[in-house]
């Protein structure tokens, strides 16, 4: 178990969390900043960067060196 490891992944779950529907804060931020969008219209293209913040996710899981490696270099 590495902290800075686990701390990656609390900043990615938290970034999806708050792109994706129905909480997703920043997407009523979106539609808040361009009224003549509607909110449905930014649901359906907010999918797309949930889906690949999932995979990314599911790779630092599977890889811990993948979040780990930059700051290995700094030792």
């Amino acid at each position: 178990f590495d902290p800075l490891w686990f701390g990656v992944l609390i900043v990615m779950v938290v970034q999806i969390g708050l792109i994706s529907p129905p909480v997703g804060m920043n997407l009523f931020v979106l539609n808040a900043l361009l009224p003549g969008v509607g909110l449905n219209a930014i649901f359906r293209g907010c999918w797309p960067f949930v889906a690949a913040m999932v995979l990314v996710l599911g790779l630092l899981i599977a890889a811990p060196q993948i979040s780990l490696w930059l700051p290995s270099l700094m030792q």
